[in-house]
């Protein structure tokens, strides 16, 4: 069993392009990789009671930045795989993604199997200046998460991005890692194992995801690319076209469009802020922001 286990891990590793250590990868350029300034580590207390320290990484303050990009990882949630994005950030937006609850250097130890709770711990993340709009980015799994979060704080999310979003359907690579994880879940690293653990909590939440998805008013851009193995781009294709939303395909793609594609993922926010600034042009002001929407402590 401990064999086979050491398999499993080996195959998820290499999947996913992870190490054992934060910078311990042979795939995703980290924020090691970049000059010093170019983002910084930080952490926040979650917008839940139990008031989890989470770790996330951002841009440096930009005064300058009229938006600001919040990301919501997939599974396993490691936010240090989002720095080749970051980098190639224009000056004018800010970015911060954090590791979700559960996660790398983020509280608690166990999962979070509930999606509203985790919307709810990462709404810190929202904070904004006056006259400072967020646009809200789901990889993945942090897709209906995101979904929940637009719902949950309509006030302070003016558009959406849904990057490889993963509302249920498995690729045959989701489903192979999938399966074989569950087998073997007790012996996991506390990282995959909290990463099967949620997965198998969402489908009973989906249909909590879907009602929060119709309600949406933002702008919503879905990403794909049509090499991903793991959620199928059809799936995103029939979303986008049931709800009459933009669809960006990415020839060559797979699932992490984060590192493969970045040049396209910065084109689909974009395009997503031309979306909201164009409704935005056609409607009246929206009422102003609350700068601390979770009521908590400011980002440090």
């Amino acid at each position: 069993m401990r064999s086979l286990a050491g398999l499993i891990c080996a195959l998820l590793l290499s999947a996913c392009a992870v190490g054992t250590a934060e910078d311990d990868n042979d795939r995703y350029p980290t924020s090691s990789s970049y000059p010093a300034g170019t983002m910084e580590r930080i952490e926040f207390t979650a917008g839940v009671e139990e008031r989890w320290r989470i770790s996330a990484l951002r841009t440096p303050e930009r005064p300058d930045a009229d938006w600001k990009v919040v990301i919501i990882t997939g599974t396993p949630s490691w936010s240090e795989y989002w720095a080749p994005t970051i980098a190639g950030l224009p000056e004018t937006r800010e970015l911060i993604v954090a590791d979700r609850p559960g996660f790398r250097a983020s509280e608690p130890e166990d999962a979070v199997r509930d999606l509203a709770k985790q919307a709810d711990a990462l709404s810190p993340m929202l904070a904004a200046r006056e006259g400072q709009r967020i646009l809200l980015v789901g990889q993945s799994f942090g897709a209906p998460v995101a979904t929940l979060m637009a719902s949950r704080y309509p006030d302070q999310v003016d558009a959406m991005v849904l990057v490889s979003a993963y509302f249920g359907d498995r690729g045959p690579t989701a489903r192979r890692l999938f399966g074989t994880g569950r087998l073997v879940q007790g012996l996991l690293p506390r990282d995959l194992r909290n990463s099967v653990s949620e997965m198998t909590a969402q489908t009973d939440q989906l249909p909590t995801v879907w009602a929060a998805f119709r309600q949406l008013r933002q702008p919503v851009v879905f990403i794909h690319g049509d090499a991903d193995t793991f959620v199928p781009i059809e799936a995103d294709q029939r979303i986008a076209n049931e709800y009459g939303h933009t669809l960006v395909t990415v020839p060559e793609g797979d699932h992490f469009l984060n590192a493969c594609c970045v040049p396209d993922l910065l084109a689909a926010i974009e395009q997503a802020i031309a979306e909201a600034e164009g409704r935005e042009a056609a409607d009246p002001p929206a009422p102003a922001r609350d700068p601390d929407p979770a009521g908590g402590p400011a980002l440090r």
